[in-house]
């Protein structure tokens, strides 16, 4: 059996390219939302220009980070029941102070956060946050950690080494080429 220790790089390489493709993901979810279930029609809901959204990337990354360990530890039987409630807790309460920031960095920046429609929620925070929106934040960290998460682990075991630190530098080359664009020359 061939033991394989990940490096710092390869971590930092792991969470990075997770960090984009859940990016990808919640760009993904925005313009779904937007087209399909709300029918608004299509409007790029990222502050970039590629199709990513980061602030839910540093969500993943907040998820990855606060409940990995939590995720992987076996628990005790009486626990087995208690630890997905903690992951919704838990997974809600840091994504909403994700969003909160993100709003108030947004808004200084921009003067705006793209979704000042919170103000139509019946529970709202300065149309910031909204206690439905959490709870779906709360869902979709469990969908993230229990389903998403270990699939996207399986599928970066695949390429070798070389190949991911090919993928990873193009992202990258891609994402600051964006960010130029964005802040400088635009």
């Amino acid at each position: 059996m061939k033991l394989s220790v990940i490096t710092e790089n390869q971590r930092i390489q792991k969470l990075f390219l997770c960090f984009m493709m859940y990016s990808f993901l919640g760009w993904f979810y925005e313009v779904f939302l937007e087209v399909v279930v709300y029918r608004w029609g299509y409007s790029d809901r990222g502050v970039l220009v590629g199709p990513y959204c980061v602030v839910y990337g540093f969500g993943a990354l907040a998820f990855l980070l606060c409940f990995g360990k939590l995720m992987k530890k076996k628990e005790p039987e009486w626990l087995k029941f208690v630890k997905p409630l903690i992951i919704f807790l838990g997974c809600m309460a840091v994504a909403t102070v994700i969003e909160l920031a993100a709003s108030y960095i947004l808004e200084f920046f921009t003067g705006a956060w793209p979704w000042q429609t919170y103000a139509d929620y019946k529970y709202n925070f300065q149309a910031r946050i909204a206690l439905s929106t959490s709870i779906r934040f709360g869902l979709g960290g469990m969908l993230f950690l229990y389903i998403v998460q270990p699939f996207y682990d399986w599928l970066l075991a695949k390429p070798s080494a070389k190949t991911l630190n090919i993928i990873a530098a193009s992202v990258a080359l891609i994402v600051l080429c964006d960010c130029i664009y964005t802040f400088i020359i635009k």
